[in-house]
């Protein structure tokens, strides 16, 4: 009898949360990770807003003209409201990254709706007055009720993650790492918090740095900075 309890429990996994995130991972079905159109890279930046690291992030993105997607949580976005605005008023895309960094491997399929991604985006429109459609669940997680979202939402990855919720790496490989890598279309993934669970607190701040670099490099190969909703 326990035996079939294993068993039915570890497919219950494989099919509610390990499946849908490996299909996403290997063939990107049902998500965007990687646009098409030439000389187009897309900087997206998650789990803000911050009250220090994301009035230097919009500051370093005004002085070089860069849009950028902003994937909050809900009860940031609640917490400091001005921010949501500035992030509108400066044409910045702004997406859900549900209501506090919880995985979707860990909540039933109407908690994340109703509590996270309905909540959210409520939250979002009261402060702007548009509703998000882009969607990126916390650590890129997916189970398998979140493709029946896709009408809906659009669900992001990433094509270059630059692990910098890591003040070392931040310090020692973040801008080698995205000048390597980036290429047309990429969705690079940064963050503008260090609060959320396995983050240095000050990582942001050595991300800024390199980030400067980064765009000042990128005058120099002729790639448009884009929002994710102008990136085909």
């Amino acid at each position: 009898m326990l035996i079939y309890l294993a068993i039915g429990m570890v497919t219950i996994f494989f099919l509610y949360m390990l499946a849908p995130s490996l299909i996403t991972r290997l063939t990107g079905y049902g998500v965007l990770r990687q646009g098409t159109t030439p000389k187009q890279v897309a900087f997206t930046f998650d789990d803000g807003p911050h009250p220090e690291y994301t009035p230097r992030l919009l500051d370093l993105l005004k002085l070089h003209q860069v849009k950028a997607t902003f994937f909050v949580l809900g009860a940031q976005a609640e917490q400091y409201p001005e921010l949501i605005r500035r992030m509108d008023r400066e044409g910045h895309q702004i997406g859900i990254h549900n209501y506090v960094h919880t995985s979707n491997w860990l909540m039933l399929p109407g908690t994340i709706r109703q509590g996270h991604l309905e909540r959210t985006a409520d939250i979002v429109e009261s402060i702007i007055g548009t509703r998000p459609n882009h969607y990126r669940p916390p650590w890129g997680l997916i189970n398998v009720f979140d493709f029946l979202r896709l009408r809906q939402y659009r669900i992001v990855l990433w094509s270059i993650m630059g692990h910098d919720w890591s003040r070392e790496r931040c310090q020692t490989s973040l801008r080698s790492t995205l000048l390597d890598r980036m290429k047309d279309g990429s969705i690079i993934l940064l963050h503008d918090s260090g609060d959320t669970l396995g983050a240095d607190g000050n990582a942001p701040h050595y991300m800024l740095q390199a980030l400067e670099e980064v765009l000042l490099q990128l005058k120099t190969r002729n790639l448009r900075c884009v929002r994710l909703d102008e990136m085909a």
